[in-house]
């Protein structure tokens, strides 16, 4: 859990971690696979993984969140999920590492890295003024108001924008915006910023989420469709502590990475269980 020296805002903070998982589905599918769904030699998501037998990505706009999520850079096939402390994830719950720095902190947790993904892909495109993340107590920090050289001041539960350097807009501003944002948000202030969203209309870039403590998140980044217009997804997450962002396993169907929920009564990921009812998507 991170460590503040402010307790009353660490109380909001304990509220957004990341939980334990609940119990695990031991059901197997029959899906029969006709083709290699993995190739080891992709290094981007959409190169690295193949829709299973009979579905095709759709196309996405080349400028869309869609797209920057499809092509994620990933770490060599093999590779292993990294803690912020450097250590290995030996719980191997996931077919590739998305290959993004974090810091030597522990801070970028689920709903963390879900919120920085959404960061870079609009710092990326130069859409500074819809970088915007709201904290536990409710306060929106807007980036554009960090590149002005503005910082929030934080007292007890009470925050406010304090003028407070030059104004800046290098990467390693942008990176000490998303690290105070990761210090004072998590599941529930990014449950609150959600809207809902039909399962039946899943698309990239949607978050199942459960906000609280204890919570998780996931965010899908990958979607391909049959002809019947059924739908299959792959899912993205970090975890407790900060690790690297990673893509999860199907542990019960045959075509992992890829899910299919038509087969199942919830979303069962490795290391925590949705309810449909948990799809949220951005406003």
């Amino acid at each position: 859990m991170r460590r503040l020296t402010i307790y009353s805002l660490f109380v909001c903070i304990t509220l957004n971690s990341c939980g334990q998982t609940t119990k695990k589905n031991n059901s197997v599918a029959s899906t029969t696979v006709t083709k290699s769904i993995i190739e080891e030699n992709g290094m981007t998501l959409q190169t690295r993984f193949n829709p299973p037998n009979g579905f095709q990505r759709k196309a996405a706009d080349e400028n869309s969140f869609a797209n920057y999520l499809r092509n994620l850079p990933l770490k060599a096939a093999g590779s292993k999920v990294k803690y912020y402390n450097g250590e290995s994830k030996n719980k191997i719950v996931y077919d590739a590492v998305v290959d993004m720095e974090i810091s030597n902190i522990d801070l970028q947790q689920c709903a963390d890295a879900i919120m920085r993904l959404r960061g870079e892909f609009h710092y990326m495109h130069k859409e500074y003024d819809k970088i915007s993340f709201t904290l536990t107590n409710g306060f929106r920090v807007d980036y554009s108001e960090w590149m002005k050289g503005k910082r929030v001041a934080v007292s007890g539960n009470n925050t406010s924008w304090i003028n407070s350097t030059e104004p800046s807009n290098n990467y390693s501003d942008f990176r000490e915006y998303m690290d105070f944002v990761f210090m004072y948000a998590g599941t529930l202030s990014l449950s609150k910023s959600l809207r809902l969203k039909a399962l039946n209309d899943i698309t990239i870039g949607d978050v199942f989420i459960k906000g609280g403590s204890p919570g998780h998140a996931v965010i899908v980044v990958d979607v391909a469709e049959n002809n019947a217009g059924e739908k299959v997804f792959m899912l993205a997450q970090s975890y407790m502590p900060a690790q690297e962002t990673q893509i999860l396993k199907n542990l019960n169907d045959t075509i992992s990475p890829w899910y299919n929920l038509d087969k199942f009564d919830r979303l069962y990921t490795p290391e925590w269980t949705f309810d449909f009812s948990e799809l949220k998507s951005w406003n």
